[in-house]
């Protein structure tokens, strides 16, 4: 059965307590920072530490008073929050220098695992990504060029410089989701990168002074041609890979000619439930927004529900 748009995206929902009263409060953040007991979470080149055993993905933390975290600097680390009533921190390892970690210990690609992890752990890993992406994008001043200082827990950079004083907090990039449909078949597009038979959704940034909407029916007409006349929110899913926000949308398709504008994809077509149901195309896997909007339409047209269909194709897994 497919999810009710009241339950999270995978990624997204209260998988911590953010404590974001902490970061103000000085005396609390230094006991948490000073506190053995407190979960760190590494970070090195982008990737998480996770544990690879037995067929099962898990999520590698350590303790604040562990040696391979003691070198680094308490005033680097960022407080991620309340995790299993502990408090929760992100730490940057290094990137010059090899950590030295233990199989079955290792730092993977959280894009090309999330879905093998916890939901709880993998939220935990992507919010540590993105507040690190969001730090070493941002390590200097962008006024006056003085190196920033991360105060309130992490989540500020101040320039020092009595003269600026400017301040930098973390940053995202909205972007749009959308699965077109005219009723009886869904837009879904594919970039020339993918492997064969992989398909999507039509996704695009939205620009500075534009509305969500307007971003919606702009890269539907851009990248397709096709014209939309009706835009529906849906839900929306973090997706650090590396700051996006993806805020997802279904839309009524006035004009269904297909024009491949801009050269951001190599095709697109239109498909029918029974296309989708038989394996003619793969779509991406089910922890995405993407698949969430394409079964949600398809779901609201056929007797069986997109996940069980024996003979649907999912980005990556072979047919069941």
């Amino acid at each position: 059965m497919a999810p009710s748009r009241t339950e999270p995206n995978f990624l997204a929902g209260p998988y911590l307590n953010r404590a974001a009263e902490w970061r103000k409060d000085e005396e609390r953040l230094r006991a948490a920072l000073e506190d053995p007991a407190s979960l760190l979470v590494p970070v090195w080149r982008s990737r998480n530490l996770v544990v690879m055993q037995e067929g099962r993905v898990s999520a590698q933390f350590f303790v604040r008073g562990g040696a391979m975290i003691g070198r680094v600097d308490p005033g680097e680390l960022i407080l991620l929050g309340e995790y299993r009533e502990r408090a929760c921190f992100a730490v940057e390892l290094d990137p010059a220098s090899e950590p030295l970690i233990e199989p079955p210990a290792a730092f993977r690609d959280l894009r090309a695992i999330a879905g093998e992890l916890p939901p709880e752990e993998a939220g935990v890993l992507a919010y540590a990504r993105a507040m690190i992406t969001w730090r070493e994008r941002h390590r200097f001043c962008g006024r006056c060029g003085t190196r920033a200082v991360p105060v309130q827990g992490g989540h500020v950079l101040r320039c020092p410089n009595p003269s600026c004083e400017n301040q930098q907090f973390p940053r995202i990039d909205p972007a749009i989701i959308v699965l077109i449909h005219d009723g009886e078949r869904a837009l879904l597009g594919r970039q020339a990168s993918w492997p064969p038979g992989r398909y999507s959704t039509i996704a695009g940034f939205v620009e500075p002074g534009e509305s969500l909407e307007d971003a919606v029916m702009r890269e539907a007409r851009e990248e397709t041609g096709v014209l939309v006349d009706a835009v529906e929110y849906h839900s929306s899913q973090p997706w650090p890979f590396p700051s996006s926000l993806m805020i997802g949308f279904l839309a009524h398709a006035a004009r269904t000619d297909i024009d491949l504008k801009d050269g951001e994809l190599e095709d697109a077509r239109w498909v029918t439930r029974e296309q989708l149901a038989a394996g003619e195309i793969a779509f991406p896997l089910p922890y995405s927004i993407s698949f969430r909007l394409i079964e949600e339409w398809y779901d609201a047209g056929a007797a069986r529900p997109l996940r069980e269909e024996p003979n649907a194709r999912f980005w990556g897994r072979p047919s069941r």
